[in-house]
């Protein structure tokens, strides 16, 4: 009788998990079709997974408005993921030189770059330059001035801090820029390079690049038009296009489950498909926060909810939570408590059919975050495992 009661409770609890997956599998099919039917981009991709496995996998839309273009796969699309290098390429990188003991992030930043010395500058350290605190600013519009790569890091090493390093963050392209310069510096071999063999390689990231090759951009979302024809394969970014397309805030070209493979890494531990990629020490060196560094830790974002507006990453995401986006519209984010991780990626720079294109792609993402932490509802089957 026991037996026969133990057997009808997994047939429930099998049946529920199915039936709860069909229905969130729906909701997460309505959310990012939304976005195309809104006119926010007219394609996408999602992916959804643990430390394991992949549970969700799908492409939405077409390459272009043009419903007779491609439509986008999760496996062999590729994406401009913009401002997401500067965590799977440069911070990255970063944390490779860490933990082999070639970097010390309470180091200052001149130790490595000489050029970097002088004023407010001398007090920056490469921690600063992770976290965002270093007090540069934002932004600086190197593109407008320079004509070649080397004009352009000239401007940027005339950049000083506009508030005391360390005070609170910011978020600034600049210390990206910089942090790429110095992985560089460090290693001797040129960003992409380094990138491309202590990062992508050993993860097993073979659809992941930088500068696509003719072949790859066939297969590549546009990300812009350029008088009247899909722009595909080349950053869009004009900071990172002028540094030479592979810079330490944008210039990386990824598929979906290439960045699954990688969100899987930092559920893991740091332990990759290769074994142990970086020491679970590392790992935990930077997703933690320093004193004044807010909701940034080393690279990645955390989930801020206020009172005007939820996270980016939605309304459910735990506060053990990280991530970051992408300005062409992408999105990572990785949540350790519940062994989940989200990829969202969508070309929203490409003719947006809206004006507000920026505004509409927040609501989508935080519908589909919380979509996407509904989708495997497992402390409800817990419940029923203890119950039966």
């Amino acid at each position: 009788m026991r037996h026969s009661a133990a057997i009808l409770a997994s047939v429930l609890l099998s049946t529920m998990a199915e039936s709860s997956q069909a229905q969130s599998f729906a909701e997460i099919d309505q959310v990012a079709k939304q976005g195309i039917q809104a006119g926010v981009y007219p394609g996408a991709v999602v992916v959804i997974g643990r430390g394991d496995s992949i549970i969700y996998a799908r492409g939405y839309g077409h390459f272009t408005w043009n419903p007779k273009s491609a439509v986008p796969s999760p496996d062999s699309t590729l994406w401009d993921i913009a401002s997401i290098s500067k965590v799977m390429g440069t911070a990255s990188a970063v944390m490779r030189l860490v933990d082999a003991g070639h970097l010390n992030l309470d180091a200052p930043v001149s130790r490595y770059l000489p050029r970097f010395g002088g004023g407010l500058r001398d007090q920056i350290t490469v921690r600063m330059l992770l976290d965002h605190t270093s007090g540069l600013r934002s932004y600086a519009p190197l593109f407008k001035q320079a004509r070649s790569r080397a004009q352009a890091i000239d401007l940027l090493y005339s950049e000083h801090p506009v508030r005391r390093p360390g005070d609170h963050p910011v978020y600034s392209d600049l210390n990206a820029i910089f942090l790429g310069l110095l992985v560089e510096a460090v290693s001797g071999m040129s960003l992409d390079r380094f990138v491309g063999r202590e990062v992508f390689e050993p993860l097993d990231l073979q659809q992941t690049t930088y500068h696509p090759s003719a072949v790859l951009r066939r297969r590549t979302m546009p990300s812009a038009v350029w008088r009247g024809q899909p722009v595909q394969g080349q950053v869009n970014d004009p900071n990172a296009a002028i540094l030479g397309g592979a810079a330490g805030h944008a210039g990386i070209f990824s598929t979906g489950l290439d960045l699954a493979r990688y969100a899987q890494v930092w559920l893991r531990s740091g332990s990759g498909p290769k074994g142990q990629w970086v020491s679970a020490a590392t790992v935990r060196r930077f997703l933690t926060r320093s004193p004044n560094s807010g909701p940034r830790l080393l690279g990645w974002d955390t989930p801020e909810q206020n009172l005007d507006e939820p996270s980016l990453f939605g309304t459910l995401i735990s506060d053990a939570a990280y991530g970051h986006t992408g300005f062409t519209g992408t999105e990572l984010w990785i949540d350790p408590a519940r062994d989940l991780f989200l990829v969202f990626l969508t070309n929203r720079t490409f003719d947006p059919r809206v004006h507000d294109s920026m505004h509409r792609l927040r609501t989508v993402r935080v519908e589909l975050s919380d979509a996407a932490i509904r989708l495997v509802p497992h402390s409800c089957q817990q419940e029923l495992v203890a119950q039966c």
